[in-house]
């Protein structure tokens, strides 16, 4: 197996998306150095590509779909490269989509009021919080409409049953929410009960037979854009400083399986996008973004063991 030291060297090689994160997440480089190396990402790579392809109108994507759910992937990829929410571009940016984008056909409402699917008002709360932009209201509405059983569903209220990928969307965008406006009673019970469904169900079980629900939640892709998987969803619970328990123990094996003799975790599917836009996308080659993500919630399950 090779060295982590060799696996880290070689995710610092990368883009200023990955390098910064390695650098927060699996060294001890120092804050300054870090934001640093952050601040890069607005004007390099792959961040300063996906900024390039906003359109004067304020959209992601072609005339045809009116930019929304092109412009709800770019945000959430925007996000999660860690372009700085204050930076310049970042606020030129958000305040093109504030201004000219609108639900026209749910009453002309703002963007980052959201639509009418869980999934996707997940990602959009999401960014909104960490970019600044107003969204209390659709953070309330996803508080009254999780679902008995811990979860959300983009098909409820027909629906009674939660998905794991409607869930993991809106548990993302409340954590950020918490994190751009404070924690509060409401939000905190409502990840704690979501995080549970999850645990519950081992990160990829029915609860009721066992089973595993999906075997493609197995497999990493990066990016995610709405689709659960097991490294996304683990993934989270580091980020929320949720402490593993037995209930993420398979999954977290699952994930230390997946890790190639080289140290380094393979692309294992290629999820189809919206954007003109592509970063790693040779299927069963290393990704760095997989090798970053299993390498930090290894960390996290290590620690959580031990402490």
């Amino acid at each position: 197996m090779a060295s982590r030291k060799a696996v880290v060297k070689w995710l610092l090689e990368s883009d200023p998306s990955i390098r910064w994160q390695a650098m927060r997440d699996l060294t001890d480089e120092p804050d300054a150095v870090v934001a640093a190396e952050r601040s890069r990402v607005v004007g390099e790579g792959w961040g300063a590509q996906l900024l390039k392809l906003q359109s004067p109108r304020g959209q992601w994507g072609p005339d045809d779909d009116n930019g929304w759910m092109t412009t709800v992937d770019a945000l959430a990829l925007l996000k999660n490269l860690g372009v700085e929410p204050t930076s310049k571009e970042a606020r030129q940016a958000v305040d093109l989509v504030q201004e000219r984008i609108t639900w026209w056909q749910l009453d002309g409402r703002p963007f980052f009021d959201g639509e009418t699917e869980a999934c996707i008002n997940g990602r959009i709360l999401s960014a909104g919080a960490y970019f600044g932009a107003p969204c209390d209201r659709l953070a309330n509405r996803l508080l009254s409409e999780q679902l008995a059983d811990g979860g959300w569903n983009c098909e409820a209220p027909q629906s009674k049953r939660a998905s794991f990928h409607s869930t993991i969307c809106v548990l993302e965008g409340l954590l950020e929410y918490e994190k751009a406006k404070g924690a509060t009673p409401a939000v905190t019970k409502a990840r704690a009960r979501a995080q549970d469904y999850l645990l519950d169900r081992q990160m990829l079980k029915s609860l009721t037979s066992g089973e595993i629900i999906d075997r493609k939640w197995m497999r990493f892709a990066y990016s995610t854009m709405y689709h659960y998987d097991v490294l996304r969803g683990l993934d989270y619970l580091r980020s929320a400083e949720v402490k593993p328990d037995k209930r993420a123990a398979e999954a977290i094996e699952l994930v230390k399986k997946r890790s190639h003799q080289n140290g380094r975790w393979p692309l294992n599917v290629l999820l189809p996008t919206r954007l003109p836009f592509t970063m790693e996308n040779e299927v069963g080659s290393a990704s760095r973004w997989n090798t970053l993500r299993a390498l930090r919630v290894l960390d996290w399950a290590e620690a959580g063991s031990s402490g």
